[in-house]
């Protein structure tokens, strides 16, 4: 009898730590769902202020041009995302609507292009590439987002080296290895090479760097606004493109919330996006 009982007790405690394991790996599972990282940018010189909404709950209050959000880690999953002008409820027709699908482990880039006196606003989605640069180099990329600009180089003050060569409207220069240090960058319209902005820039030992011109060029309100996409990992530490601290570029102190994620799309081996502007 006392062999019966405690065969049973052993059984009993083998199904309970079981079970125990189990939850606890639920658990552990639900704390860290998958997730990717996105920034939004306003870059539309004549939209309002906008809030944003996703999946009907508000996750950006009052995102101003040409300002930034920041990376903000996201759930993965499919979301809608509506942008109204602010001040915004959420009710009513949006100035832009978009399905977006956030994938783990990629980081991201969604701006707001284009006017809204012409009828061009639109959202352009980027992926974006943090590996770590080289010891002694910075990465960098253009994005042109002036909507009344031709295409541009960029080059170093003088002409010469080039950086980036004939990037039209809402066209992206790759990533681009630089050496890190100060430089005076121009940026000159590709068919007559002439310099329509002189660019301070600074660049740190293995940061990445988004650059994106943004304004009117007609209204000399031309200008180029650098984002710093990601910082040196510390010593040792391998980076493969994902997970470093979230930079921000505003202060705004945006909070996603957890439950009300996502504004991004991507599918297979290239980025999907299915916008719809509201007329």
């Amino acid at each position: 009898m006392a062999t019966g009982t405690l065969s049973r007790s052993i059984f009993v405690s083998f199904v309970l730590a079981a079970i125990a394991a189990f939850l606890l790996t639920s658990s552990a599972g639900a704390q860290a769902p998958a997730t990717g990282r996105v920034r939004i940018m306003h870059a539309s010189p004549d939209a309002p202020a906008v809030d944003i909404f996703v999946d009907g709950a508000k996750a950006v209050t009052a995102l101003t041009f040409p300002k930034d959000t920041g990376y903000v880690s996201l759930p993965a999953g499919s979301r809608n995302v509506k942008v109204f002008a602010s001040p915004s409820n959420g009710t009513g027709t949006p100035v832009l609507q978009a399905d977006l699908n956030v994938v783990a482990n990629k980081d991201y880039t969604v701006l707001a292009v284009g006017r809204l006196s012409d009828s061009t606003l639109a959202l352009l989605p980027l992926e974006d590439n943090n590996a770590a640069p080289a010891a002694g180099k910075a990465h960098v990329r253009l994005i042109h987002a002036s909507p009344d600009a031709p295409a541009v180089d960029v080059t170093v003050a003088g002409g010469t080296p080039k950086i980036f060569s004939n990037v039209a409207f809402k066209s992206v220069g790759t990533y681009t290895p630089v050496a890190a240090g100060a430089y005076s960058l121009e940026v000159r319209t590709t068919s007559n090479n002439a310099v329509v902005k002189t660019v301070p820039l600074t660049l740190t030992d293995r940061f990445v760097y988004t650059a994106v011109a943004v304004g009117l060029a007609g209204n000399g309100t031309l200008q180029v606004v650098a984002l710093v996409d990601a910082q040196a990992p510390a010593p040792g530490v391998p980076h493969t493109g994902t997970g470093l601290a979230a930079t921000s570029n505003n202060g705004m102190g945006i909070l996603f919330a957890a439950s009300a994620a996502a504004l991004l799309a991507v599918g297979g081996a290239g980025m999907t996006l299915a916008v719809r502007r509201s007329r």
